[in-house]
């Protein structure tokens, strides 16, 4: 990569759309795709979408409430091009030999279910950690780094500084006894050094390569982050 224009970032998202056996719908959040969506199209790169299934991608119908606005989502809704590249995402195993500058992953309840066992998911992240790339997770899509494993064979995250969505969230959500792990959790019990900031407010931390964001609030600061490697190793090349 030697032009910031040359960008080319993965996005994945979740083909998961049932919220464990509460008969409620769950899958990605909006803020957290549309937020750093924005971040990287603003910049100037080529973002490509993917899921596990591909098409369209299950969305959160909490995440579409008028209280869950933001500029970006508000954003998203007058964006007819964006909304048919989210209605189109390619299969995740047909992406993955692709070469990306970076990839991310949004949150939402979804990823807890597929993306945290999906092997294309699970190789994807340790080939994009190994190879030095940017790789950032945001609330919920941290578990998607449960099972991965760092080039030394160890958990990926054992002995990094992580974050991800907090059992006080999960709390406050009424959904701990529902989602099949909970995220501050699993990056414990495989030796991440797990920080939080406060509940619901911007909290992002970058260790290396690996950039995570607590919540909803932290999608755009981590996409930031991801963009702001992405360029000192464009200025690298």
């Amino acid at each position: 990569m030697t032009r910031e224009d040359a960008m080319k970032i993965l996005m994945v998202l979740t083909s998961h759309d049932q919220l464990g056996d509460t008969g409620e719908k769950t899958g990605f959040w909006l803020e957290e795709f549309a937020a750093p969506y924005y971040v990287f199209k603003d910049a100037g790169a080529e973002v490509v979408l993917a899921s596990p299934a591909g098409g369209q991608p299950p969305l959160d119908p909490k995440s579409d409430a008028p209280d869950a606005q933001t500029d970006d989502t508000r954003r998203f809704r007058e964006d007819e091009q964006a909304q048919q590249a989210l209605a189109h995402t390619a299969k995740l195993s047909d992406v993955v030999e692709q070469d990306f500058d970076a990839v991310f992953y949004p949150g939402g309840h979804g990823p807890l279910w597929d993306l945290a066992e999906d092997p294309d998911s699970i190789a994807l992240i340790e080939t994009t950690y190994a190879a030095g790339l940017p790789l950032g997770l945001v609330c919920h899509a941290p578990g998607a780094l449960r099972r991965t494993k760092g080039p030394d064979g160890e958990s990926l995250v054992n002995g990094k500084s992580v974050t991800g969505f907090t059992n006080s969230e999960e709390a406050a959500v009424g959904l701990t006894d529902v989602v099949p792990f909970l995220v501050e959790d699993a990056l414990n019990d495989n030796g991440g050094r797990y920080s939080k900031g406060a509940d619901w407010a911007s909290y992002v931390t970058t260790d290396g390569n690996l950039i995570t964001g607590q919540n909803p609030a932290s999608s755009a600061a981590a996409a930031q982050a991801l963009l702001k490697q992405l360029r000192s190793g464009a200025a690298q090349d």
